[in-house]
């Protein structure tokens, strides 16, 4: 896990309520919820607007519904550690959920989350992921 450029983070601090997470993706992106007191996480819904703006407009109603406490960005890397493309991605993702919203936002290693869900083809399993590295977070977080 890391923090996201010196923001206020749930590591040390005793923070209470929602937290959302987010599976970042080119066309889609998956949520999930889940709050500090029962420390489960739940698939909520995929955000999968054409735009950018389009994207940040459902994004807005989330925040705006849910008021998270913290966002949790799944941050994917190479087997090894190494960072790819997707990876400053996802980092820049994080920068605006904290710059739009004032919401601290912690990433967390998202290498093989999307690997241990099945899915059909054609089916989407953002929100999915987006649970699994929630429930990460809250297993790694004490």
């Amino acid at each position: 896990m890391a923090a996201l450029d010196g923001a206020a983070t749930a590591t040390g601090t005793s923070l209470n309520g929602s937290i959302l997470a987010f599976d970042f993706g080119l066309k889609r992106i998956g949520v999930a919820v889940g709050n500090t007191l029962m420390r489960q996480a739940q698939p909520l819904c995929i955000v999968s607007a054409a735009t950018n703006d389009g994207k940040f407009a459902e994004i807005t109603e989330l925040i705006k519904t849910w008021q998270p406490v913290l966002c949790v960005v799944g941050l994917p890397m190479h087997p090894d550690g190494a960072a790819h493309e997707m990876t400053q991605r996802c980092q820049r993702f994080a920068n605006q959920l904290h710059g739009r919203y004032g919401v601290a936002v912690e990433l967390v290693d998202e290498r093989y989350s999307s690997a241990v869900i099945s899915a059909k083809r054609g089916e989407h399993i953002d929100a999915q992921a987006a649970a699994l590295i929630l429930q990460q977070y809250f297993d790694q977080t004490p």
